[in-house]
């Protein structure tokens, strides 16, 4: 069977529930906190509870936060292909979720930034496997062990990049040198637009198979209107699974993971979308970055 691999940063998310953003120099006071594994951690696991094998191949670091994730992915069947650093913690991220279910972040960053090309090649990807890369780890010190890295990567690679807010701000030849080796692009339609520079989203799916090649699929969420799969020249439009939010974090990491998952296990991506978007939809029910659904929980909810 295919794998899920990772190669992003896997952090400790620490979710506080707040009634509003404070101002600037301003003050609140949470409603709630709660510690999860996230970043990296939430696609792995998503990927793990539908059924594939998921390969975490980051760095984590040795203290409490490594250690969560660690468990995290351990208590899913999640493997690693590093070890842990010696003498510095995971980082983490505070992640501000007010009743709207919008969210704001601020990372820390630990042990999960001091990867090499040489630590990533452990996760030694064969053709078939899906290979993720964040657009996060696109920042400096991981971007260019990174780069080096998937300069490696064999051909039939699936190379799935998840470009996240940062990518479209990157440099030309940057973005270049990334799309060259993308073989599948999956992102939010805030993303989709960003790169493309087009206002309506509908659009965005076919412009960015044209800037990526006729190789790729692309894959746009557009929320609670579900996504669109473009490949072979036409778009497909899945419908969505629209519920009543009360957290969001982590939807678009469960969307992902499940999509590559079913796609591990042999599923058309048409078919992989639409579990993709039910594994979304209750997500958002549930508090957490770590709450994706399980295979069965899937298949009950589209019962």
């Amino acid at each position: 069977m295919p794998r899920v691999l990772h190669t992003a940063q896997a952090l400790v998310d620490m979710v506080l529930e707040v009634p509003a953003l404070p101002p600037s120099g301003g003050n609140t006071n949470a409603v709630s906190e709660e510690r999860y594994a996230g970043g990296a951690t939430t696609i792995l696991v998503a990927a793990a509870r539908s059924g594939a094998r998921a390969v975490h191949g980051g760095a984590h670091g040795t203290g409490p936060h490594g250690d969560l994730v660690r468990e995290a992915l351990a208590a899913d069947g999640v493997e690693l292909s590093d070890q842990p650093r010696p003498d510095l913690d995971t980082g983490y991220c505070v992640v501000l979720v007010e009743p709207s279910a919008q969210r704001s972040f601020v990372t820390v960053y630990g042990a999960e930034r001091q990867v090499t090309a040489e630590s990533l090649a452990r996760l030694a990807p064969e053709p078939g496997d899906l290979l993720c890369l964040s657009g996060y780890s696109l920042f400096e010190p991981t971007r260019d062990p990174l780069l080096d890295f998937l300069d490696t990567v064999p051909e039939g690679v699936e190379v799935v990049l998840d470009p996240g807010e940062p990518f479209a701000g990157f440099p030309h030849a940057l973005q270049d040198r990334v799309l060259a080796r993308t073989t599948v692009w999956t992102s939010n339609a805030d993303e989709a637009r960003a790169l493309t520079g087009l206002d309506s989203v509908e659009d965005t799916p076919e412009a960015l198979r044209r800037r990526i090649g006729s190789h790729a699929v692309v894959v746009v969420r557009e929320g609670e209107r579900g996504c669109t799969v473009f490949h072979h020249g036409r778009g497909t439009v899945i419908p969505a699974f629209p519920q009543k939010a009360v957290d969001t974090n982590g939807a678009g990491d469960t969307h992902t993971g499940v999509l590559l998952a079913e796609r591990a296990l042999g599923g058309d991506w048409e078919s992989a979308a639409t579990r993709a978007n039910a594994a979304a939809a209750i997500a958002v029910t549930r508090w957490g970055p770590r709450d994706a659904p399980t295979r069965a929980e899937v298949d009950a909810f589209l019962g």
